[in-house]
């Protein structure tokens, strides 16, 4: 495109889930239900990780931090599209969509990094579900803290770079006719800009796919490999109630990865004339709003520990009440 003939953008205008008022106002009942609950699901996970010092295991630390990524992760899209609810207005500026862009790449690429953290096994050094099913007696020795941190620091810088580079050149690189430009979705999401761009995007579709593939399949073949040393493992274990017990250790994490790597891979790694906006939207809405709700359920109503926690923090609750 003409450099002199681009428009210069200032805003966008997100098009939502629907237009219907009447439904508007039901999704917004519910959808502020959700969000609340996952406010406070993930983040009395985070206190009860937190207060309880027999939860200061690598695992628990994993888990607080993907309870943190979700309560970010899900409010840099929920608020928004909360707020289009009630609002007659639903345009957003292109410093807002850029930092949305930002916010919802960064935590979900340290989303997916960290999930393959969680079950990470270079050359027998084994971290967190392998460990604590294979090697139980070393588990807190060969996990020690600066293994956990450096792996924690790797999924937090792996999956900002790629909020940086979508960011960088949706915004950077991609072209706009109109102002305000409308968006298909209910919220800054990169497909639905390079939907809408009047310019050449095939470099865009290339880094998207290239970015998000690496991260996805990279982070989904660690944790394949991981687990299948994990089964390996645990068919060598005699007793079939331990066998049980190995494998319902990993039942949560993997029930986590299936959920998020499903949506986010139908979502991101099609071929564009498979792109939908209407059901964009509908996995959209599951990756953004859902998961982040039944994370904190699925670990912790699977996890002796927590439960017991919780119960103690509730005693301790009624017990001060009553004095």
């Amino acid at each position: 495109m003409d450099y002199k003939n681009r428009t210069i953008v200032t805003e966008f205008t997100l098009a939502g889930l629907t237009e219907n008022s009447e439904l508007k106002l039901a999704l917004f009942v519910l959808f502020f239900i959700i969000y609340s609950l996952t406010l406070l699901q993930n983040s009395v996970l985070i206190v009860l990780i937190s207060w309880d010092g027999q939860l200061y295991s690598p695992m628990y630390v994993f888990l607080r931090q993907l309870s943190f990524i979700d309560i970010c992760y899900s409010s840099s899209v929920t608020i928004r599209m909360l707020v289009d609810f009630v609002s007659d207005k639903s345009s957003i500026s292109v410093a807002g969509c850029s930092l949305q862009m930002l916010s919802y790449a960064g935590f979900g690429g340290s989303e997916c990094l960290l999930l393959a953290a969680m079950s990470y096994d270079p050359l027998h050094h084994c971290y967190d579900r392998y460990v604590a099913i294979c090697h139980p007696l070393t588990y807190l020795q060969i996990i020690n803290k600066q293994t956990l941190t450096s792996l924690l620091l790797m999924s937090y810088i792996g999956g900002f770079l790629n909020g940086f580079v979508q960011t960088g050149f949706s915004f950077f690189h991609l072209d706009f006719c109109e102002n305000p430009q409308a968006v298909h979705h209910f919220y800054c999401d990169v497909i639905a800009l390079i939907e809408i761009s009047c310019g050449d995007t095939r470099l865009n579709e290339m880094i998207l796919f290239s970015i998000v593939g690496f991260i996805e399949l990279s982070s989904l073949f660690v944790i394949l490999v991981s687990y299948l040393c994990i089964i390996i493992a645990v068919l060598q274990i005699r007793s079939s109630k331990g066998r049980k017990k190995a494998f319902s250790t990993c039942a949560s994490h993997l029930t986590v990865v299936s959920m998020f790597y499903g949506s986010i891979m139908f979502m991101y790694l099609r071929p564009s004339s498979a792109y939908s906006p209407e059901q964009d939207k509908i996995i959209a809405v599951f990756y953004t709003v859902i998961i982040p709700f039944l994370n904190p359920l699925i670990y912790s109503l699977r996890n002796r520990e927590v439960k017991n926690s919780a119960r103690k923090i509730g005693m301790w609750v009624v017990h001060k009440c009553a004095m």
